[in-house]
């Protein structure tokens, strides 16, 4: 059956709302145009006429939206309560001083109020809502009404719960910065009014349009900033009930949703027309993937299931979902953008693409945005984008794009339509994403052009930044390949060499999914200069490419490993170690969380009258004993150097690298600083990288080795007939539980499989350097030797730390205690073991020893001063000089 034109309407209101809802008339990128008076009947049957020819297909309008903007600003607005009451807490002074500060004008209030404020407090309370109340009943907007009235109940219930929260479990400095002097008694004041009328304003609808809720705001304001002024709410207070009415209000507004101000119908055939086309069809295009999401059926309009201005036939029902064989440019538009998009036949029968922008889903992607650019490193450039900046953006890099040469469909117009922007551009006739190209399509020409597009950007200063196998099209004419680069609009003009190189990462990856490693890397290669493919090792990692590929590259782990063998088979002397791209991961937000953590752990168990009593019992000259003890380590670790080292290395110099070691590990994790200037310092004397990583591994491995079997003798020598066992019997027990666990988990045949793989490569690394060692008995005994100074220089540096506050341990516990607090602290990795070590100390000292945990930790906290603090000073004179003489 023929599809025939049904007159264009907007969707019908849902019951309870009222034509002013609608979304205001939409607005041109160009000058206004004057619209047709509503009361000219010729003018609105003219419309109508031309609009009743206009198809509009398998559209689905939402009628309500969830706006992820109303879940943020519940969770900020939460979070705001709980800064509040932290800084009522601990902050009561700067709360207490601005409240009084306000309050000197209350004299001067009180002479121009003429009604008490309590009566004030009730006018408001109830004209508020009985205004806003029967604003809505008139506009006929029945559920915004409901949903006001259970904001405004649930702010009750959440003002009253927090205030019986806070006055059974809260502390009594919570309850004293939350509450206000009063007849002389103190008062806990969190006025739930307050919160009634904030959460019941916020769902009531914008100020624009509710003249009540605009008037209403203000005389909220103006009720808070007396009840502050005349000292009857505390500031706090005043706070957590203002921010508590947020969060219900704006918890209601998400989960009952927000009339959608998108452009459907009506306004998107007026948009089409303002953007100088004449619309006969307008057609909605599916993703047509089962990955992608769907719309929940039940946040559409019952009547527009299948079209929002025509509503056709069943025969036209049942057909209309069928994806047209010219659609899959359009389909994988859709995926790769989210942005809805639609066929559009103008009235001389071109084929052109909608897409439309809406305002609403911008708040999610802005926030995908701050995250990407606060967490990457030169990836994201400007994060928050109005709708009218995206659809700017996007027009921007398809006219650079196109400018350029690259073959990308045109951009036509651009034009507003309600809460919408319309971006008309051409179509990219038959061409297919390579989503569903078949493998036997991919030939070498084809990978070639693909190569030859992206280079053609690039070479204009253009980066695309989202190269998925979506936004590459394929298209055939006469037998020669077209290859297309469309989405653009997270693409850079002016790109910097960063951005360049993840374009190349991310196709060089797509590709290998597709074709294989081989092939993908040959297309690349032949392009490409070597260069440019050796730069792309670094980069190939998961975290530079868009999700889709990344989802396809999990489907082939191999892959990116595959990769980086394959680059450095083809180019040897190109790097493929990863390069720092995230500013920080889970690895740097527990180095900012642990240590805190720790300061709080260790300050809610000391005991300060016992710590003041061992701090003037204390010896400050057994602090610098411990700090010339500690720098016999310096010395220890460069004797181990000098022996592994295959080159002649001078001592003084050898003595600068481990004090500046101490500065770098500032920044590094335990035991990462020293080795990765160790091994600058070789390779700056001729040693190749593999060799000097091995001499490296080399010097770590024995410091081990020799700590377990230095540990062996102190407990063997320290034993006696007569002397008790240094360690507790239950500390024993841990440790041999531990190593039976240990034990039995390598009976395990993928467990022990596994340890090797771990192990073989350090093994591989440092066999031949073993093996020379061996056969030359003075620099092994040099070596052990220096890695019992650097040992035993930190045990001695510990056991005087213990004498300074007079503490008394044999040297196994004090070996014991420093050993295990050290290692467990060091597997933290946080800069130089900050905070983790500090406490791993202090739990040990008090578990093998008994001390108190408040002295353990000062003993704790004395030691990594003179032995790691003190010391970053003199590193840091090292590094310097060693820069500056070019030895680093």
């Amino acid at each position: 059956m023929t599809p025939r034109a049904v007159e264009p309407s907007s969707p019908a209101p849902p019951p309870g709302s009222s034509a002013d809802e609608q979304p205001s008339p939409s607005v041109s990128v160009g000058p206004r145009l004057d619209l047709p008076d509503p009361d000219d009947e010729r003018a609105e049957r003219a419309r109508a006429e031309a609009e009743a020819a206009v198809l509009v297909v398998d559209d689905q309008p939402t009628v309500r939206v969830h706006h992820p903007s109303d879940l943020i600003g519940t969770t900020l607005s939460a979070l705001g309560v709980a800064l509040v009451m932290i800084l009522a807490t601990y902050a009561q002074h700067t709360t207490t001083g601005v409240a009084e500060d306000v309050q000197g004008f209350a004299t001067l209030l009180r002479k121009i109020l003429f009604v008490p404020v309590q009566v004030l407090e009730g006018v408001i309370t109830l004209a508020v809502p009985l205004a806003v109340g029967i604003e809505l009943a008139l506009r006929r907007l029945g559920r915004q009404l409901i949903e006001a009235i259970v904001a405004a109940v649930l702010a009750i219930v959440v003002g009253a719960a927090v205030i019986f929260m806070v006055e059974t479990f809260g502390s009594d400095e919570l309850v004293r910065g939350l509450s206000v002097l009063l007849g002389g008694t103190w008062q806990l004041t969190i006025p739930v009014y307050v919160a009634m009328l904030a959460s019941l304003l916020t769902v009531s609808g914008p100020r624009q349009r509710r003249r009540t809720v605009a008037w209403s705001w203000n005389v909220l304001w103006f009720a808070i900033a007396v009840l502050l002024v005349t000292a009857q709410v505390s500031l706090a207070g005043l706070a957590v009930s203002l921010l508590l009415g947020r969060v219900c209000g704006l918890a209601v507004r998400y989960v009952s949703g927000v009339r959608s101000e998108r452009a459907y119908g009506a306004s998107l055939v007026a948009g089409v027309r303002r953007a100088g086309f004449e619309p006969v069809r307008l057609r909605r295009i599916a993703p047509d993937d089962p990955d992608a999401p769907s719309e929940d059926p039940s946040a559409q309009h019952p009547s527009a299931q299948h079209s929002s201005v025509a509503a056709a036939d069943e025969g036209l029902r049942s057909t209309a979902r069928l994806p047209a064989p010219d659609d899959a440019a359009a389909r994988a538009l859709v995926r790769s953008t989210g942005y809805r998009t639609y066929e559009l036949t103008t009235d001389d029968g071109e084929r052109l693409d909608l897409v439309v922008i809406d305002g609403d889903r911008q708040v999610a992607s802005m926030v995908s945005r701050v995250w990407r650019s606060v967490r990457l490193r030169g990836i994201e450039g400007r994060s928050v984008q109005s709708l009218r900046q995206t659809a700017e953006r996007t027009a921007l890099l398809s006219y650079a794009a196109r400018a350029a040469g690259v073959r990308t469909p045109a951009l036509l117009r651009v034009a507003e339509a309600q809460d919408s922007m319309l971006l008309v551009q051409a179509h990219p006739g038959n061409a297919l994403p390579l989503t569903e190209l078949a493998d036997d399509d991919l030939t070498d020409d084809v990978l070639r052009e693909i190569w030859a597009q992206l280079r053609t950007a690039h070479e204009a200063g253009i980066a695309h930044r989202a190269l998925t196998s979506d936004t590459v099209l394929v298209d055939q004419l006469v037998g020669t390949p077209m290859v297309w680069i469309v989405g653009w609009e997270n693409g850079y003009v002016a790109s910097s060499e960063l951005a360049r190189r993840m374009d190349l990462t991310q196709m060089l990856a797509l590709l290998a999914v597709r074709v294989g490693v081989e092939r993908a890397l040959q297309s690349a290669a032949d392009s490409l200069d070597d260069d440019d493919v050796a730069a792309i090792g670094p980069l190939l990692q998961s975290i530079t490419l868009p999700e889709r590929t990344r989802a396809q590259v999990r489907q082939h782990k191999a892959v990116l490993g595959d990769l980086r063998a394959a680059i450095v088979a083809r180019i040897p002397e190109a790097s493929v170690e990863p390069q720092q791209l995230v500013r920080f991961g889970a690895r740097s937000i527990l180095t900012i969380v642990l240590p805190i953590l720790v300061v709080l752990v260790l300050v809610t168990r000391i005991n300060l009258d016992e710590i003041t009593g061992a701090l003037a019992r204390s010896d400050w000259r057994w602090a610098i004993v411990a700090f010339l003890f500690g720098l016999l380590t310096i010395v220890g670790a460069a004797m181990a150097l000098l022996a592994f080292s295959p080159v002649r290395l001078p001592l003084w110099r050898t003595l600068e690298v481990q004090a500046a070691s101490n500065f770098v590990a500032l920044a590094a994790p335990a035991g990462i600083g020293p080795a990765a200037l160790n091994l600058r310092m070789l390779t700056k004397r001729g040693v190749s990288t593999s060799l000097g990583a091995a001499t490296v591994a080399m010097v770590q491995v024995s410091q081990l080795v020799v700590t377990i079997l230095l540990l062996a003798v102190l407990s063997v020598g320290s034993g006696g007939k007569e002397s008790e066992l240094p360690v507790s019997p239950a500390v024993l027990l841990i440790v041999a539980l531990v190593a039976t666990l240990v034990g039995a988990a390598l009976l395990v045949p993928k467990v022990r499989q596994w340890v090797l793989a771990k192990i073989r490569p350090t093994l591989r690394q440092i066999w031949p350097r073993l093996v020379d060692i061996l056969g030359r008995p003075w620099r092994l005994a040099v070596a052990v030797a220096g890695n019992l100074v650097m040992t035993l220089g930190f045990v001695l540096a510990f056991d005087a730390c213990l004498q300074a506050f007079d503490q008394q341990a044999s040297l196994i516990q004090v070996a014991v205690v420093y050993l295990a607090g050290n290692t467990a602290g060091a597997l933290v990795p946080t800069p130089g073991g900050m905070g983790a070590i500090e406490a791993a100390l202090a739990a040990s000292l008090t578990a093998v020893t008994g001390i108190n945990p408040g002295i353990a930790a000062s003993i704790a906290v004395l030691f990594r001063v003179v032995t790691y603090w003190v010391r970053i000073p003199i590193g840091w004179v090292a590094m310097r000089h060693l820069q500056k003489v070019g030895e680093l």
